[in-house]
């Protein structure tokens, strides 16, 4: 395969076969550089050497009814992580301008659980109404599956995006997750793009699937109209259904993102959950197919610290854009 152009194919309008996905998930160690340079020259038409921030709140942990394999949250994990109930709007806003003073782009109120009660749901539409009135931070949330009704009232709100992953391709779904199905995801994602919302969908690598599963999940998030993919690897949390499975390798999860980046050319892609021990010494590299991070942790594991976010991504020449530079 000839990386270069592959990557000329996409930046003149044309787009890549599954056949080439599959090729760049399969390509030799000493290809590695080679993928990542077309990966990144990609990203660099559309997002220059701009990295944006995303910083995630835990507005409600654990009590979750799901069986989501991943999950430290689910309601088959033994994992010890904080369980409370829905926060405060005022922790929440206080939430946004810890994020605002980070130079996040993006703040996220994220809950567990199936689906939000009518309480949680006022609850995040109050708080977006105060944020967006004090601050001009961009607002997403992830409170689950929600039909067309909360999906417009959210936009109302002042929401600006919903975050609903797919989180693998369909065939390899019911591995993971059998208190819920893939098209209830498939349809959630549908009522946030009707309702005028932004999408952040993508998905968790490293648990079973095969390539060819991720390859189906990059087709179906570029299908959804995904705005924002965010790439998650597994890091097997002891008390969670998949905590013997391997770690992925360092390598794995670059061709990954590369994949992810020539597949949706357009799309911010975000490293996510487990980057740092997934990628570690390399994870810088995977600034080149990416262009977005959470910083400052996650939802029940704390990253590496925004300090040091910071650092990776000047040493790289990159920079963080702002609110005047999206």
């Amino acid at each position: 395969m000839n990386w270069k152009t592959l990557s000329a194919k996409v930046l003149a309008g044309g787009s890549v076969t599954r056949a080439d996905a599959l090729a760049v998930l399969n390509s030799p160690a000493e290809e590695l550089l080679a993928v990542l340079d077309a990966a990144f020259t990609v990203r660099r038409r559309y997002f220059g050497l701009g990295v944006s921030l995303h910083v995630i709140r835990n507005a409600k942990s654990g009590l979750c009814s799901e069986d989501c394999a991943y999950c430290s949250q689910a309601a088959k994990s033994t994992v010890g992580v904080s369980t409370y109930a829905m926060q405060s709007v005022d922790d929440i806003i206080q939430g946004a301008r810890e994020a605002q003073a980070l130079k996040a782009l993006r703040y996220c109120i994220v809950t567990s659980g199936r689906a939000p009660r009518e309480q949680e749901l006022s609850t995040v539409c109050e708080a977006a109404r105060r944020i967006k009135q004090e601050m001009p931070i961009q607002l997403c949330a992830s409170l689950g599956l929600i039909d067309a009704c909360q999906a417009r009232r959210l936009k109302q709100a002042g929401i600006d995006r919903f975050n609903h992953n797919l989180e693998t391709s369909e065939l390899f779904f019911p591995t993971i997750c059998t208190t819920h199905h893939y098209r209830d995801r498939v349809e959630t994602v549908r009522v946030v793009k009707a309702a005028g919302l932004e999408l952040c969908s993508g998905g968790l690598m490293g648990m079973g699937e095969t390539p060819e599963d991720r390859v189906e999940l990059a087709f179906a998030l570029r299908a959804a109209g995904a705005d924002s993919i965010p790439v998650n690897f597994l890091d097997p949390r002891p008390g969670t259904t998949l905590e013997g499975r391997p770690r992925l390798s360092a390598a794995e999860g670059l061709r990954i993102l590369a994949m992810f980046r020539l597949v949706n050319p357009e799309r911010e892609l975000r490293i996510a959950g487990g980057r740092e021990v997934c990628l570690g010494a390399l994870q810088v590299l995977a600034l080149y197919p990416a262009n977005s991070i959470f910083t400052n942790g996650y939802l029940t594991t704390p990253g590496q610290g925004h300090a040091a976010d910071l650092a990776m991504i000047a040493a790289a020449g990159f920079h963080v854009t702002d609110m005047t530079h999206t």
